[in-house]
């Protein structure tokens, strides 16, 4: 409150004072500054510069220094884990939308999207077929829903030192291998 009177005040007197140049103190000085009497006045360079402005930006860009990326780290189980964690789901979701999509559309096209249909389709598939198919089905899957559980365990707080993350992240790995491989087998 005191600041804001100090400020009209030292405003007021500006105006009193130097009516013309007001505008121009007001644009350049705080009020503070007008209060004490110290306003500074910028002196024009006695050379205008005639380069263009997005050489100059270019020139000093050239001056930066560069950030290092992703290069120049080691990689490590946790964020490479949390980054197939991303993918898995994408992988996942992306393709659930689109056969949904499909289901829902195939009366209006004439396709056979319906079970019997799928069942016998996937029946006349030779056995090492089915098992590849089936595991490039379940990896993901089995991937995801595992390293899940890990993130959710970390969202309770448990499980944030180095070695339980290195140690929890290659279980995950063994975990979802093993299982998309039962899965596959079945």
């Amino acid at each position: 409150m005191f600041s804001q009177k100090v400020a009209q005040q030292s405003l007021r007197r500006l105006a009193v004072q130097q009516p013309t140049l007001m505008q121009s103190a007001m644009m350049r000085a705080s009020p503070a500054a007008i209060a004490i009497g110290n306003t500074q006045k910028r002196l024009a360079t006695s050379s205008p510069n005639t380069e263009d402005p997005n050489q100059i930006l270019a020139k000093q860009r050239l001056n930066r220094p560069v950030s290092p990326h992703l290069g120049i780290y080691r990689p490590q189980v946790g964020w490479i884990m949390s980054s197939l964690h991303r993918i898995s789901g994408i992988s996942l979701s992306g393709p659930l939308y689109l056969w949904a999509t499909a289901y829902l559309a195939s009366p209006l096209f004439g396709w056979h999207l319906e079970s019997a249909s799928m069942v016998a389709a996937f029946g006349a598939l030779p056995v090492a077929a089915k098992i590849l198919i089936k595991t490039i089905l379940a990896l993901p899957f089995t991937y995801h829903s595992m390293n899940g559980i890990r993130h959710l365990t970390w969202d309770l707080g448990i499980g944030f030192t180095n070695p339980t993350i290195i140690k929890t992240g290659w279980t995950v790995v063994g975990l979802s291998v093993t299982s998309a491989l039962a899965l596959a087998f079945m």
